[in-house]
């Protein structure tokens, strides 16, 4: 009776947590889709999964340190396009080694996070609204840079288009590698090093964290500019994975990242973050989206079911925290 007791508390324990409860939700969804349609089993579609959560892995990666602030990005999608076309446009009009491109992609998406937090930590601005803004900034810019023109990348069969290697050689997803390498990495960070225990510190108290000595202005921008790498990863993932890249694409996107991460256990109210229950929570959202069209769902409908997806997350961090208090 006794060890039957302890069985359901461990149980309830484990339930307990958003990541447990991830990795169910996970694995229901994927055998929903997998029972319901057998075009879904393939290795191809397996493919497209891994392909179709690369750029939003890496959004969600770096919104996960913006949120654990207490904070958020509004700008995140926009951002990536913005970046690709920027980068793309630079490489095109100039004859730029792809290199050199991606260097520049990358230090673009820096430069939106550096300028999101010195928004929110120099001038006081609300996350809200400075976000917002650099969000509709980001599209307008993306559109000027490149006079509303497609942007192309390099093909794969190209002299310039090694870069697709780093995401797929043949039918082989090796961006999915790359994306768990990224993610254990930045779990270390936050769980180990000072920057994300500064940054959760901040999240859980703010005041408390300033009275303690640290600065708190540093390490919440910096969490905006890691968000900002992070745009830059993810505008490299986007170009390598589509290759075409259109003006005013990218609204929408910072959603499903953010909706990754709440998914996974990181609370908007900010001080707890989990990068093992982002990567969780993508997976969910990017099923979902690639799997919805396998029931005969259309584009309307995997929209509004990703909607109660993102209500839903949000309503489990109420519950989270409601518990706490």
């Amino acid at each position: 009776m006794e060890k039957s007791t302890k069985s359901n508390d461990k149980l309830k324990k484990l339930l307990k947590s958003q990541r447990a409860v991830a990795f169910i939700a996970l694995i229901i969804i994927y055998g929903f889709f997998y029972i319901m349609s057998p075009a879904f089993r393939s290795k191809e579609t397996l493919t497209s999964i891994f392909d179709s959560s690369y750029y939003a892995g890496f959004l969600a990666i770096g919104v996960t340190f913006t949120i654990a602030t207490g904070g958020f990005d509004l700008s995140m999608g926009t951002a990536m396009i913005a970046s690709a076309l920027i980068g793309g446009y630079i490489s095109q009009k100039f004859n730029i080694p792809i290199g050199i491109t991606i260097i520049i992609i990358i230090l673009t998406g820096l430069l939106f996070g550096c300028f999101n937090g010195f928004l929110i930590t120099k001038m006081g601005i609300n996350p809200f609204i400075a976000t917002l803004g650099t969000q509709m900034i980001a599209n307008g810019l993306g559109s000027i840079v490149t006079n509303v023109q497609t942007v192309n990348f390099p093909l794969r069969d190209s002299p310039q288009g090694w870069y697709k290697s780093i995401f797929r050689i043949g039918s082989f997803p090796t961006g999915i590698i790359l994306l768990i390498a990224v993610a254990i990495i930045m779990g270390i960070i936050l769980h180990k090093m000072r920057l994300g225990r500064y940054i959760l510190a901040l999240g859980s108290n703010k005041e408390a964290t300033r009275l303690s000595g640290i600065n708190v202005n540093k390490y919440e921008f910096l969490a905006y500019a890691l968000n900002g790498l992070f745009v830059g990863f993810a505008a490299v993932a986007y170009a390598a994975t589509y290759t075409t890249v259109m003006p005013g694409e990218g609204s929408g996107f910072e959603l499903d990242a953010i909706a990754a991460a709440v998914l996974g256990g990181t609370s908007l109210q900010g001080g707890v973050a989990s990068i093992t229950g982002t990567v969780l929570g993508l997976f969910i959202m990017t099923i979902l989206k690639v799997g919805l069209p396998f029931i005969d769902l259309q584009a309307h409908y995997q929209t509004f079911i990703t909607g109660f997806v993102i209500l839903l997350a949000v309503y489990l961090d109420v519950v989270r925290n409601r518990k706490k208090n």
